[in-house]
């Protein structure tokens, strides 16, 4: 027996879902319809279409985008709970790197010193270093990261080389849900066989000394992050010493897979004993 199909309307009327929203899960693929009339373009579903709409509505109250439901819809097992599971761990940790982003904005805004980040020093030699700049907002980054280290890896690879340190990232501007950097990821190598290809570059980064703060992972999202670099802004502005390249941020292999208090990544800023210069006031 062939089902019984209804409406748009219909289905709005079942889901809670407006017209509006119904038509744009359906351009976006997310909820297309069981049939289109080719004639006048009236859209028709069926029972499946109807539950799909409930586990679109269900996911979108967790704040899950659209691209990621379709991820989860069109995934079969238990790879949809798997995918549900991981988003909401992203967000837990993203809630707490912004209450830690809070606590130290409650300092600055009462005019106490901030205390939340431990600031030390050390030397970083010359180093040669794979590289992809690119002008990214704060909603980009992290894919602009993933894809960017990727590219570098399988550089590597090719030339049959390896990463002598851990992959940093530097940010020659701001990046904010308003500003778009510069950001820079490196990859560190000693490999002298290694060229630039396509949007790699090759450059010799200059040794310095540089302030730093460690990060451990429920510190590793932006908010936190922005929160570590004024901190070692600060730092330095109170030892008097003149910021002499753009912020970086240093991330260790265990990124992915370390536990909440494990030390992930360290905020830095490379120095010089002087006056404060003007590149103290580029950060993330």
């Amino acid at each position: 027996m062939q089902e019984e199909l209804i409406t748009i309307g219909e289905l709005a009327t079942r889901t809670r879902l407006s017209l509006k929203a119904l038509r744009l899960y359906g351009d976006r693929g997310l909820l297309p319809p069981a049939r289109v009339d080719p004639r006048t373009g009236f859209r028709r579903y069926g029972p499946a279409q109807v539950e799909r709409a409930r586990r679109i509505v269900l996911l979108r109250a967790t704040g899950m985008s659209l691209t990621r439901i379709v991820e989860v819809l069109d995934s079969s097992g238990e790879k949809p709970v798997r995918l549900l599971t991981s988003y909401w761990r992203e967000q837990e940790s993203v809630h707490v790197a912004r209450r830690a982003a809070v606590g130290y904005a409650r300092e600055v805004l009462t005019g106490r010193s901030p205390t939340m980040y431990e600031v030390s020093e050390r030397d970083v030699p010359e180093q040669k270093v794979l590289f992809i700049q690119r002008h990214v907002t704060a909603a980009d980054l992290p894919g602009f990261l993933a894809d960017s280290s990727e590219l570098l890896f399988s550089h590597l690879r090719q030339a049959k080389a390896c990463l002598s340190g851990p992959l940093f990232a530097v940010y020659h501007g701001l990046v904010s849900k308003d500003s778009d950097g510069p950001v820079e990821i490196c990859a560190p190598t000693q490999s002298p066989d290694v060229e630039p290809a396509g949007h790699i570059g090759v450059r010799i980064e200059p040794a310095h000394r540089e302030a730093y703060t460690a990060l451990t992972k429920q510190h590793e999202g932006y908010s936190a992050m922005a929160a570590a670099h004024d901190a070692v802004g600060v730092w330095l502005a109170e030892h008097g010493y003149a910021v002499s390249a753009s912020h970086r941020e240093v991330y260790y292999p265990n990124w992915a897979t370390a536990e909440p208090g494990e030390h992930v990544a360290d905020v830095a800023i490379p120095f010089r004993p002087g006056p404060i210069s003007d590149l103290g006031k580029v950060n993330r």
